[in-house]
């Protein structure tokens, strides 16, 4: 699920992590058929994609997009694109004032966490059949689908690992990193202990975002936000606790601090007050730029450790189609110029942003990297919130409770039933 408003930008290199800018930002499913729901009518026509076509993309996507135009208009001298690049804090309002008033894009770049919304008012284009889902990592998908209808599709994508120091790991006595719950916990013991950290690791105890590292623990042991019909919140299950138990236990533990100032994760890092923490590749050039050469050789990253299962958080961004797009025939065929694994690859370089699309990530620009495969693993065993449409408040109401949880020492039940309690009043939203 893409997260703009913690959005920030990575350095990322080749062998030794040189400077190359990553933007924030699973199995298949069978050709055509947008998972869920029925199969679409509507198809792309043949031939190349004509007339005019007016594009919104956020943030330096909106800036860089025109580049990877010029490759689309040369495959389709007969089409004219316009991007209008938005800023991310202006975004969602001019989204739905355009809604409001008739006046939307015929395609855009949308932030996952609207995707409910959009698709509730009325305002995306169901994905027309031609499209092959089974190119998609699932988690990515899965974000396109409101209700069993899938509409537009991923274009890029971000995950989270655990960052760790490798020489303070090998001085804690780990040569290789943990693979389930009870590894890390013995890790983070160990760099306290034996490697001279303050705490073992870094862990959102609540605020803005944190459910986005806490829910990677609730999902590996089985828990789920809602039914399978999207419609009722189950935050209040022995598995749900399962994962607020052990995420609690890193603060209850000192293992993990509540005192921590924000926003200087990359400097504690690097001076080994906390060797580990959780984020997206955004962080390896954040770290290194805060490090330089000497830190560089000893960011090391590993997936979230296993429970019932190994998964992580997904995010990034969708593309889409707009119903009141007079061409859109040609706004499909741009869609799929932009879901094409060439194509992928090809905005990998201008940008940086990870592909959607697995076959992609074979591109030796990605595939030498020593970090970014890792990242392309855990990819297939991630997940995002279901796209409904009031989210953001759920989120919020989530974030409320964990600080409560990691801060004030709330037990995880009593946490479990109040995220509950809140998001029910708060309904999943839609028609």
């Amino acid at each position: 699920m893409f997260t703009h408003s913690i959005r920030r930008r990575l350095v990322i290199g080749s062998a030794a992590l040189t400077a190359t800018a990553l933007a924030l930002a699973g199995c298949g499913r069978s050709e055509d058929t947008p998972s869920g729901g029925s199969q679409p009518t509507t198809t792309v026509s043949e031939g190349p994609a004509t007339g005019n076509l007016t594009v919104w993309a956020m943030g330096t996507e909106g800036e860089n997009l025109p580049k990877l135009m010029e490759q689309f208009k040369q495959a389709n001298p007969g089409v004219n694109v316009t991007v209008t690049p938005i800023p991310w804090d202006a975004a969602h309002n001019k989204f739905t004032t355009a809604i409001t008033a008739n006046t939307l894009p015929d395609a855009a770049m949308v932030g996952t966490t609207w995707m409910g919304e959009f698709a509730d008012l009325g305002a995306l284009d169901p994905t027309p059949q031609g499209f092959d889902n089974s190119g998609f990592y699932e988690g990515a998908l899965d974000t396109t689908k409101v209700g069993g209808t899938q509409y537009g599709v991923p274009w890029y994508v971000e995950t989270r690992l655990v960052f760790y120091r490798k020489d303070l790991a090998a001085k804690a006595g780990f040569s290789t990193p943990p693979t389930d719950w009870d590894g890390l916990k013995a890790m983070a013991k160990a760099m306290k202990e034996k490697a001279g950290a303050k705490y073992g690791i870094n862990l959102q105890p609540g605020g803005d975002g944190s459910w986005q590292t806490v829910m990677p623990f609730a999902w590996s042991a089985g828990a789920n936000i809602t039914g399978d019909d999207q419609k009722e919140f189950t935050f209040d299950t022995p598995e749900m606790q399962e994962g607020l138990k052990y995420y609690q236990s890193f603060f209850t533990e000192k293992l993990a601090g509540t005192d921590l100032p924000p926003n200087q994760t990359e400097a504690q890092f690097v001076n080994g007050q906390v060797p580990m923490f959780i984020s997206g590749p955004w962080m390896a050039g954040s770290v290194a730029k805060a490090g330089g050469d000497a830190i560089k050789p000893n960011i090391g990253v590993f997936q979230i450790p296993k429970n019932k299962t190994a998964t992580s958080f997904v995010g990034g961004s969708d593309f889409v189609v707009f119903k009141a797009s007079k061409n859109k025939d040609s706004a499909w065929k741009l869609v799929k110029f932009l879901s094409d694994p060439k194509t992928q690859a090809s905005w990998f370089k201008m940008s940086s942003d990870l592909p959607a699309v697995k076959s992609a990530w074979e591109d030796p620009s990605i595939a030498s990297d020593p970090l970014l495969p890792v990242f392309g693993k855990q990819l297939e065993d991630a997940k995002a919130p279901p796209a409904i449409v009031n989210w953001e408040q759920v989120a919020k109401a989530f974030d409320t409770e964990v600080e409560k949880m990691a801060k004030s020492g709330q037990s995880p039940a009593d946490t479990a039933k109040a995220i509950q309690t809140k998001a029910s009043a708060i309904g999943t939203g839609g028609s």
